[in-house]
């Protein structure tokens, strides 16, 4: 029973930095961060309001508040790069991501409404990333829990986590014969 909660927990597996990272490999994730919207608005598409309300695994969030959760994150995210890049080894503020989950407008608004914020920003993260130079994926910020993060680490986690919880709500489809 665990090895199948921790299958719905983590369907593409546990985040992995690679040891090294190419030009290559950084294009992919910006395209990957790019893609996430449009992905992310063909697996909730024909869902129906209780299948948005239904959860993914056992104790986890609904499909819909993992759409709103991944606007919040990517937000989060686009603002500790602009900080990196503008400061000093910032010290940036994480957010409580099962708090604001719980909020109104994550358990009740359309996923669309973050979807589309979501391809506006990543659209702007996009041409942002692509206009920075290999020193600037080295710039980096610092977490009160996790420590310092450079640029290069923080684009492969959260390129994963979007892959992440877009396997969660693909997963929830199939096991629902969607």
């Amino acid at each position: 029973m665990d090895e199948i909660l921790e299958k719905l927990r983590y369907p593409i597996g546990q985040f992995a930095m690679p040891d090294d990272v190419s030009a290559e490999q950084i294009q992919s994730w910006i395209g990957q961060i790019e893609a996430l919207p449009r992905l992310f608005a063909d697996a909730v598409k024909g869902l129906t309001d209780e299948q948005l309300n239904s959860s993914y695994r056992p104790g986890g969030w609904t499909i819909r508040q993992v759409a709103h959760h991944m606007a919040d994150a990517h937000m989060n995210y686009y603002i500790r790069f602009k900080l990196a890049l503008t400061e000093d080894v910032p010290a940036i503020k994480p957010f409580e991501e099962g708090l604001w989950s719980e909020l109104e407008d994550a358990r009740t608004l359309p996923p669309e409404v973050s979807i589309q914020l979501l391809a506006s920003l990543c659209q702007r993260w996009a041409a942002l990333l692509r206009s920075l130079s290999p020193a600037d994926f080295r710039c980096e910020f610092r977490h009160p829990v996790s420590g310092q993060m450079n640029l290069e680490k923080a684009l492969a986690l959260c390129t994963w986590h979007g892959n992440h919880h877009l396997a969660h709500i693909l997963s929830y489809r199939k096991s629902q014969g969607l």
